[in-house]
């Protein structure tokens, strides 16, 4: 390659750099930049080249260029490698926040005769760094604990019970629907613990089969089934020293069943294939959808199982028997999405909140978020409407509402009836509803029922 062919070599890799470069002379003065350097600062090649390298505006950098002092920086004077975070001001005055690599370039005789530096473009980072912090605001907030939204006196009692059982080395079984959010509840109960030091190891029994369950919390050896190339640990000794979450206990098999009970009487196990006991120190906390008394009844759960486990039972409520937190998980919800999205989606109607607040969540906290996650996707205002509601709640929000509908008119006909046939006598209409006079009168006011019968009393 002779010279030319270099040169244009390295004007090439100069040139599809994605950092900005740009080169100094003694003076401060600008005499070469890239591509990205224009893309960066908005000026171009030819209003750059030229011009002091204070043009950019750094607010983090030390070179100045005064016609009193002439120009000076601390780089060339240290004549060494600088790394330093600032914001630099672009052509049209927005604010870019930048790495700076800078290094002074020094003659063989130690004079500087300028400098080099690349610039990188942070803008993306430092964005991810304020969502990460909002996020975590939101999660931090008042009416938040460890991440678990609710301020009504069901959830504030849950609180307070995973509060006083997180200290407890004693099995806890956290009940509830699916969606209600148990996963969380068992990491909060680890992270306030004294185990929270240790590992927090997870495991959904229900979505295993029975074999690979058994190896999955026991572990194998080498040989102990066909695919066992190599020994392995289970999650139980994965676990040592700290929490194991068995969501979805009540699923499991008898077999395992029997085995899981060894493990909280003796507090050891075998792996598949060997018959070495092994000892664990773990808490084991655990879920269930299920009624497990039910099961019990049926055969399907131990019952010296379900009283092992069911030391410390953690019920959650689901969320129709908690709507008051609606609004606050709506809130979070809103917020949430528009700073993971950057939607500029700031409300939600009071047509769609009544809708929410009317639907009957059979899934819980996990089909609000789902709800959310929908709305953001479609809603192209900034502010969520009923439109812009999944179809399963929107269906499902009317059929409540026009049986109501019924159920009102119904109740008005019934006690229309009864005040015609006793052509407006209130002591003798209540005798045929089957209810006092007083009860009589609130149903008249509240079903707007007026007064002005023939005959009254």
């Amino acid at each position: 390659m002779n010279r030319e062919e270099m040169l244009n070599f390295w004007r090439t890799v100069v040139e599809t750099m994605m950092d900005g470069l740009m080169v100094v002379d003694a003076d401060g003065m600008i005499v070469s930049v890239n591509r990205a350097t224009e893309l960066m600062t908005g000026y171009t090649r030819e209003e750059l080249i030229g011009s002091p390298c204070t043009i950019l505006n750094c607010d983090n950098c030390s070179a100045s260029c005064r016609p009193s002092t002439g120009f000076s920086c601390d780089l060339f004077d240290a004549k060494r490698l600088e790394r330093r975070r600032c914001n630099m001001s672009r052509k049209d005055g927005t604010i870019l926040p930048i790495m700076k690599n800078a290094s002074a370039l020094v003659a063989s005789d130690g004079s500087v005769t300028g400098a080099v530096e690349t610039l990188m473009d942070m803008s993306e980072i430092v964005e991810r760094d304020q969502r990460i912090a909002s996020l975590s605001s939101i999660l931090k907030s008042k009416d938040s604990f460890q991440g678990i939204i609710g301020k009504c006196r069901a959830m504030q009692s849950v609180f307070d019970l995973i509060t006083d059982a997180a200290w407890s080395d004693a099995p806890i079984i956290i009940y509830g629907e699916s969606g209600t959010g148990k996963e969380l509840v068992a990491a909060a109960i680890h992270n306030l613990g004294r185990r929270k030091h240790g590992p927090f190891v997870k495991v959904n029994c229900a979505a295993l089969s029975e074999t690979l369950l058994e190896s999955e919390l026991f572990g194998h050896v080498k040989g102990a089934y066909t695919g066992a190339d190599k020994t392995r640990k289970g999650r139980f000794e994965l676990a040592h020293k700290g929490d194991i979450f068995l969501d979805e206990i009540g699923d499991i098999p008898p077999s395992m069943q029997v085995k899981i009970l060894r493990v909280l009487q003796e507090k050891e196990f075998e792996r598949v294939g060997d018959s070495v006991p092994i000892r664990v120190d773990t808490r084991i906390i655990s879920a269930t959808h299920r009624d497990l008394p039910e099961r019990i009844g049926k055969n399907q759960f131990r019952e010296d199982l379900f009283y092992r486990l069911n030391v410390i039972p953690i019920r959650l409520p689901p969320l129709r028997e908690r709507l008051e937190d609606l609004p606050l998980l709506a809130e979070h919800l809103l917020e949430e999405n528009r700073l993971k999205t950057g939607k500029d989606i700031k409300r939600i109607s009071e047509e769609a909140m009544e809708m929410l607040m009317n639907y009957h969540w059979p899934g819980n906290i996990r089909e609000v978020i789902n709800a959310f996650d929908y709305a953001f996707v479609v809603c192209k205002t900034n502010c969520i409407e009923t439109s812009n509601l999944p179809e399963t709640i929107a269906g499902n929000t009317r059929g409540p509402c026009e049986k109501h509908v019924r159920e009102v008119q119904g109740e008005r006909e019934l006690v229309m009836n009864a005040l015609r046939r006793s052509r407006g006598k209130k002591i003798e209409a209540a005798r045929l509803l089957g209810i006092s006079r007083q009860a009589l009168w609130k149903k008249m006011s509240k079903l707007r029922i007026k007064h002005d019968f023939s005959t009254k009393s």
